[in-house]
């Protein structure tokens, strides 16, 4: 397999990924081809896609954030059972994002990640793609070392209407496994940033925000 950038709606790779996403994701979680644009041109945002035989297989996109010494992992898509695109994705990534902190002289403190609660949300067939059943995806984020922030998350549709999307946890992967709890004031700053694109926000949201702000720490829970 091989691990290739894509920069431009223009590359070829992208239509096949664009396509992946509307296989495996709900519609509010999809943004509109055309805005892709911006987001694919922007250097700190790492939209990367696993070809195996011209085909895209797997896609993964990220973010570093070197002010905040954290990063942020989009979303992971594997199109395929049986062939080691979860492990391949994996170590690319974390590789790529180790050599991002260290050129900023740091060591990479952690990394954001949403996942739906499976408990909570049954009607997402996520494809039909066995890989990226919710459970699954919940149990590797486990053993990749993520927590569970203690609060309840709702995060806007990226369609852009003002609805909130739930039935997700909000994560942090600590790159020290002492750390506990994390600043309250790192995921607010964090958030109003990564969702500063959409401009209608549900009250819900805006309400979760706030309420973060009240407090000093936020509990890092088992997933």
């Amino acid at each position: 397999m091989d691990y290739k950038r894509i920069i431009s709606i223009e590359d070829p790779l992208f239509k096949k990924l664009y396509q992946l996403m509307q296989d495996v994701f709900p519609a509010e979680e999809v943004l509109a081809f055309d805005l892709w644009r911006e987001p694919l041109e922007d250097p700190g945002i790492r939209v990367f896609v696993a070809v195996a035989d011209g085909n895209v297989v797997g896609a993964t996109e990220y973010r570093y954030y070197e002010d905040y010494n954290v990063a942020v992992t989009d979303f992971t898509i594997i199109g395929k059972p049986g062939l080691g695109i979860g492990r391949f994705l994996y170590q690319k990534r974390l590789e790529d994002l180790l050599g991002l902190a260290a050129a900023s002289n740091q060591s990479l403190y952690g990394m954001f990640a949403e996942i739906y609660d499976p408990y909570r949300i049954e009607h997402h067939t996520f494809g039909g793609i066995k890989p990226m059943d919710p459970f699954v995806r919940r149990e590797v984020l486990s053993h990749q070392g993520y927590k569970r922030l203690d609060f309840t998350y709702v995060h806007p549709s990226w369609i852009n209407d003002g609805e909130a999307v739930e039935a997700l946890d909000f994560c942090f992967l600590p790159f020290d496994d002492s750390i506990r709890q994390i600043s309250s004031d790192l995921i607010v700053r964090f958030l109003k940033r990564y969702y500063a694109v959409l401009d209608k926000k549900p009250q819900s949201w805006n309400q979760m925000i706030e309420t973060l702000g009240t407090k000093d720490s936020v509990d890092l829970l088992p997933i």
